[in-house]
């Protein structure tokens, strides 16, 4: 008889967001939202405060857990964006949508100590370090005591450059090298509830890219939940020669992979379906 195999972790994970336990027994989705003019799919289409109240309501309709909110592009090549620029872009916004929705868990994609720590006092539940704490020495400390949980991605130098740092001799081993280092920082700084996300297109060509996704099982081995961001990404419609535009099913399929793979979030711009995704890989496992 065969024997039913699941990479799935055993024990759920769960995270501590405000005072709530979040289980990721189930995979939960984590909706995407750019308040940037130069973002790589959506930049510059949440300008206005009524526009991003109704991107994060129909979001949250659809069954996303989190809302990822980004002041900073982080795509390749991104100019940079001054801390106070950031702050100029985020703070009203957030405090927007936490009037409007203050059950909503608001995730801010930030690598700056200080903004995290704004953020979290106004009321954002985790805070999402493209860095991993490299870019602000103080970023790590500061979440020590602040107490939520941090997602944590792999990536080398900077998004203005990242592209030109994409050698390596053993991706795995390397990767699983840099999340060691910084999870046993995190932990010597108080971070209980750690999530890594390995960084897809940050620092890494196309075929890495599926290297990486194929052997993301791999990741499980820390113990602590997985974040996949793939969604419309250049993997998958350069591979496809198409666009960012065009690139949902394609999206879509390698969720299912992602999934396939022990991912316990998605990250995702299409909520509705990650969460047709998620119903069907859930009904695969309980078959």
């Amino acid at each position: 008889m065969l024997k039913k195999t699941n990479s799935t972790p055993t024990v759920p994970f769960s995270l501590n967001c405000k005072g709530d336990l979040i289980f990721l027994n189930t995979p939960k989705i984590m909706g995407v939202l750019n308040i940037t003019p130069d973002s790589f799919y959506d930049g510059g289409r949440y300008k206005a405060e009524d526009q991003v109240l109704a991107q994060v309501e129909k979001m949250m309709k659809e069954g996303a857990t989190f809302i990822d909110i980004g002041a900073y592009s982080s795509r390749p090549g991104a100019a940079e964006v001054s801390e106070a620029e950031e702050a100029k872009r985020l703070y009203p916004m957030l405090q927007a949508i936490l009037k409007r929705f203050p059950e909503v868990l608001l995730s801010i994609d930030t690598f700056r100590s200080h903004i995290a720590k704004d953020a979290v006092e106004m009321g954002a539940a985790l805070i999402n370090d493209i860095s991993a704490g490299q870019l602000d020495p103080e970023m790590i400390p500061t979440l020590g005591k602040l107490g939520v949980p941090y997602i944590m991605m792999h990536m080398r130098s900077t998004p203005k450059d990242m592209q030109e740092h994409t050698y390596y001799e053993y991706l795995l081993q390397e990767i699983i090298s840099y999340f060691s280092e910084k999870i046993d920082r995190a932990k010597k700084h108080n971070i209980n509830d750690i999530i890594i996300d390995p960084g897809y297109g940050f620092a890494k060509n196309t075929q890495q890219n599926f290297k990486l996704l194929r052997d993301s099982a791999l990741l499980n081995t820390f113990g602590v939940p997985v974040l996949t961001g793939v969604s419309r990404k250049s993997m998958i419609y350069k591979t496809l020669n198409t666009t960012a535009q065009e690139a949902l099913n394609g999206t879509t399929a390698l969720h299912m992979q992602a999934l396939i793979n022990g991912s316990s979030i998605l990250r995702v711009h299409d909520v509705a379906p990650a969460k047709e995704c998620i119903l069907l890989y859930e009904a695969l496992q309980n078959a």
